[in-house]
């Protein structure tokens, strides 16, 4: 019984010892969550200037022929696609769903994409889905280490001419929803289709004085549209992490209850060990009494 009761306590210290880390990860998960939604707040208003500032270029006339399509082109334009994934495990199906959602785009694309992995993990993902990675750039591990990866993406990925106005650029990430879930989401920033262009036209100057450009219209259209590939990519990586903590989350809660009902049983059944032990010893005593007390007589 006593190597019993032995190896139940050593399990016992083992599952508390393990759930205390999962605890210490889980409170870290949330505390990231909390910085990356931080972060996608604080681009709102910097987002709204950008489109207001788009819809004012827009407006002129001499912007328009950048952004008219080219007719009778034989060659396809360029397509780049960027994927946030995770670099790290305990993230449940956090990669894979990502992968399967962007699989089907790019498969249906008019040609073959470049395609830019963030994490380790998504790019195994996608080379075994049969979309190889032209990069790989690392996640970020905090929100201010988003705007240096953010420039590398496109530094890098320009050599593809996915910045050009008729190149075609492609985002598949993780967004947040409602409390620990996550939903994949596809976003194509480039070209700047009529649509598109329509909508930021239509935005009213929030005064009654009509903006001007001063400068090159051109010029500062294509300046304007850095920024807001800029802020598109930096929202995309920051609700990625968002995504990935809140899944790396939902793991930890369902670990610390899988733990707790383990050393619910563990204790049980240690006290059980114990307590029948110590029904043995105290049997043992009575039957000796008895046997002691039956031989005086």
């Amino acid at each position: 019984m006593s190597n019993t009761s032995a190896s139940l306590r050593r399990k016992i210290d083992s599952a508390t010892d393990l759930q205390s880390v999962v605890r210490t990860m889980r409170a870290l998960a949330a505390s990231s969550i909390t910085q990356y939604e931080q972060s996608v707040r604080s681009l709102t208003e910097y987002y709204r200037i950008v489109e207001l500032g788009l819809g004012a270029c827009l407006r002129e006339r001499g912007t328009m022929t950048l952004l008219a399509k080219k007719k009778n082109t034989a060659r396809v334009a360029a397509i780049t696609a960027v994927v946030f994934g995770s670099d790290q495990g305990l993230v449940g199906q956090f990669n894979d769903e990502v992968v399967d959602f962007a699989s089907q785009t790019l498969a249906s694309l008019p040609a073959k994409p470049e395609i830019w992995a963030v994490g380790e993990r998504v790019q195994a993902s996608l080379a075994d889905a049969g979309f190889p990675t032209r990069g790989l750039f690392a996640v970020p591990g905090s929100a201010k280490a988003i705007t240096p990866l953010i420039g590398r993406i496109l530094v890098e990925s320009a050599s593809g001419s996915a910045h050009t106005i008729h190149g075609e650029f492609h985002l598949f990430y993780n967004r947040p929803k409602t409390g620990a879930a996550y939903a994949p989401v596809h976003q194509r920033l480039l070209p700047l289709d009529e649509s598109w262009r329509s909508r930021l036209a239509a935005i009213p100057w929030p005064n009654g004085n009509k903006p001007q450009i001063r400068e090159d219209h051109n010029g500062t259209l294509r300046a304007l549209v850095r920024e807001y590939l800029f802020v598109s990519l930096f929202r995309a990586c920051a609700e990625s992490l968002a995504s990935e903590n809140a899944s790396r989350l939902a793991a930890m809660q369902r670990a610390d209850k899988n733990i707790d009902d383990l050393l619910e049983e563990l204790n049980s059944t240690f006290h059980r060990f114990r307590q029948d032990g110590i029904d043995a010893e105290l049997f043992d005593v009575i039957s000796g009494f008895v046997a002691l007390s039956g031989k005086k007589k």
